[in-house]
């Protein structure tokens, strides 16, 4: 990252005047050692967040793992829970970077997020279950414990809402399953005022909207079809589909029942801009950055993609800009013979078998050094 005041002032107006929190989609040890998480929060990260890809980059890619993995092998622990035990390390490290965002802006942001067994993503009691330990084993307010967004993770989120447990949905690709994700938010925290839950201000959740996965599978739809229609649309349904989708925030936190809520100090449910690197080279590299900026918005980005938005993104309020020019493009997008619903299931399928994959690459890699050690 860049040291320039000049330059590390663009995510702070990030916030300031695009009223968005930025995140960051990374994590490793050095980081956390070197100070260097510190400064990201210095220049005007908010908030963190992590899943399995990352932590297998991370201790895959680093010797910094090396000493604490050998003394837990030593110690007798299984592979499995001395990779706990690092992530662990590593996040708790990044809840305490971050504790002075979480102090200074009341609960708001500050949050660190670790992911759910990814194998568990259709196992809705082993997902409350995990989620649930996950929460007891780091005790900290500025934890938020990703779920996926999968039609059995449903449950789970209300359930865990309904605890006063701070929940980051993730593997969100459509608006149905978005709006399907909100009224879990909204159940729960009605739930955790029947539980007893008066105050329900420390309780948090953002549901995180996957942006560049969803081009990425239209776009091949649309090259297919080869029309001059079809790739003219090309680059366009991911930044739609987000903005419809913040039409649906803004409905469904407003009105009567959202505002019985409020008064008990609940917070709405932020969407949560993931996946916003472009994967596309001919698209800009900040095209998922500044074309979703507005209030009550994050987006987690990963270092590379701070990078770009710090050297050449643009501050300006764009995720409501024009409802009905996004709409348009989504209907056009349908009537061309895209079908969404099942694009987003294809997505959602490939983003939990990803994970699962890159957690158990990364135990067979534990399990290999853990036998060189004994």
């Amino acid at each position: 990252m860049t040291d320039s005041t000049q330059e590390s002032q663009k995510l702070k107006d990030l916030y300031l005047l695009g009223n968005q929190s930025p995140w960051l989609d990374n994590l490793r040890r050095g980081w956390i050692t070197s100070g260097e998480l510190d400064r990201w929060v210095e220049s005007g990260i908010r908030g963190l967040t992590s899943n399995p890809a990352i932590f297998q980059k991370a201790i895959e890619g680093s010797a910094d793992y090396d000493l604490q993995f050998g003394q837990l092998i030593k110690d007798g622990v299984a592979v499995k829970q001395a990779y706990w035990d690092l992530v662990t390390s590593d996040i708790e490290g990044a809840l305490a970077a971050l504790a002075p965002v979480y102090e200074s802006s009341q609960g708001v942001d500050g949050f660190v997020s670790v992911e759910v067994d990814p194998a568990l993503a259709r196992d809705t009691e082993r997902t409350t279950a995990d989620a649930r330990a996950l929460h007891q084993l780091i005790d900290a307010p500025n934890l938020m414990v990703k779920i996926p967004g999968t039609s059995e993770g449903l449950p789970s989120i209300r359930t865990l809402i309904g605890e006063g447990r701070s929940i980051n949905v993730t593997l969100i690709f459509s608006v149905p399953r978005y709006v399907e994700v909100v009224e879990a938010y909204i159940s729960g925290l009605e739930d955790a005022v029947a539980n007893g839950i008066e105050d329900l201000s420390q309780i948090a959740s953002v549901a995180s909207f996957f942006i560049s996965r969803t081009d990425t599978e239209v776009d091949r739809r649309l090259q297919e079809i080869g029309t001059d229609q079809a790739l003219g649309l090309r680059g366009k349904t991911a930044v739609a589909q987000a903005q419809v989708a913040y039409q649906q925030f803004l409905s469904a936190f407003s009105g009567a029942r959202w505002e019985a809520l409020a008064a008990k100090g609940a917070q709405p449910q932020r969407p949560l801009w993931a996946s916003t690197s472009t994967k596309n080279p001919n698209y800009s590299e900040t095209l998922y950055v500044d074309e979703l900026i507005g209030p009550h918005t994050v987006n987690t980005m990963p270092d590379n993609t701070i990078a770009s938005f710090i050297t050449s993104g643009s501050v300006r309020r764009s995720i409501d800009a024009d409802p009905e020019a996004s709409e348009l493009i989504l209907r056009k997008v349908a009537e061309i013979g895209i079908d969404l619903e099942h694009v987003a299931a294809v997505l959602e399928e490939e983003g939990v078998a990803s994970f699962v994959k890159s957690f158990d690459e990364l135990i067979a890699t534990l399990t290999s050094k853990a036998d060189q050690l004994l």
